[in-house]
């Protein structure tokens, strides 16, 4: 996902050809683009689609749940409200790669492993987390929270560093 990185999440826009866009990307030379095209297709990332002798970039359903991977990746900043927010989930065996990276994402949102399959956070996930989620039917084996109180929160609280 170099390209895209590269370009800072720049995207195709409707009806642009190949040539345009790569005149768009200010700093990407033409031989980078064309290397980066060829690397999202053979990713499944974008299909090239031919009309009237032209070629469009067009971005697949799996560069679509990347991107939105990408951006779900990207937590927000909150204020407490006094309220944990615990995810539970139990994701199956057969989507072990998903399981990791549903773990990755909750990490980078600030999440801390409580338990197993048990994170928590005074903070809401974003709202292209819970997009994806839905998206790829995760959400099916999770269950989010939102908890009043706790036993004993002290050390959570010191952990994220809030007001006791």
């Amino acid at each position: 996902m170099a390209v895209l990185d590269a370009w800072g999440g720049l995207l195709p826009r409707p009806f642009e050809t190949k040539g345009v866009m790569a005149r768009r990307l200010k700093g990407v030379s033409r031989r980078q683009f064309d290397h980066g095209i060829v690397h999202l297709r053979q990713r499944g990332m974008v299909t090239i689609i031919s009309k009237k002798d032209k070629k469009f970039i067009k971005i697949t359903r799996a560069g679509q749940l990347e991107l939105l991977l990408k951006k779900a990746k990207k937590p927000l900043k909150q204020q407490w409200d006094g309220k944990w927010r615990v995810i539970i989930f139990d994701i199956p065996e057969n989507s072990k790669d998903k399981r990791h990276l549903f773990r990755a994402l909750l990490k980078v949102n600030g999440f801390y492993k409580l338990q197993a399959s048990v994170y928590i956070s005074p903070y809401s996930l974003n709202m292209e987390a819970i997009r994806y989620l839905k998206e790829t039917g995760l959400i099916d084996y999770i269950r989010i929270l939102r908890v009043d109180k706790l036993d004993s929160d002290l050390f959570l609280k010191r952990r994220f560093g809030l007001k006791e």
